[in-house]
């Protein structure tokens, strides 16, 4: 029987390395990988879902930070008045319909739906199962300015 604990930890080393890498994950303050996140019936537009913009750097200068790309501000304190009942830049629908997340422009790009223009966000991976899932909640529950 041959040993495969060399290429096991090899595979385990290189695998750990792509998915922290880009993928906007929370980390220790050691550097270690620690999420803590959970799908949230009834995300806070402040606490959750700012979160996700802040960590995937959407909020970054050249993207919906001061650069504004498409007219989107996702800096905290701009973001909701920039996406709820906000008509997107791009295509002639609303960014946000409060109770409608099929229908969101957000959703639509997050999950690479639209006819034209880039998953977002367009560096790093796209959102996990929970971040989307927090984000279409919110929106679900009326994208309440909480």
């Amino acid at each position: 029987m041959r040993n495969h604990s060399p290429r096991l930890a090899y595979a385990l080393v290189v695998t750990g390395c792509l998915w922290s890498c880009g993928s906007g994950g929370p980390t220790s303050s050691s550097g270690s990988t620690t999420d803590t996140r959970t799908i949230q019936a009834n995300p806070s537009f402040s606490t959750t879902i700012q979160e996700i913009f802040n960590r995937r750097s959407c909020t970054s200068s050249s993207c919906h930070g001061t650069a504004q790309m498409a007219g989107l501000d996702l800096r905290s304190g701009a973001s909701f008045g920039s996406l709820v009942s906000v008509r997107a830049t791009s295509e002639p629908v609303l960014r946000v319909i409060p109770g409608d997340p099929n229908g969101s422009y957000l959703v639509i790009k997050l999950e690479g739906r639209q006819s034209k223009g880039d998953r977002m966000p367009q560096t790093g991976a796209p959102l996990d199962t929970t971040d989307l899932t927090n984000v279409r909640n919110w929106i679900a529950q009326g994208a309440p300015n909480n």
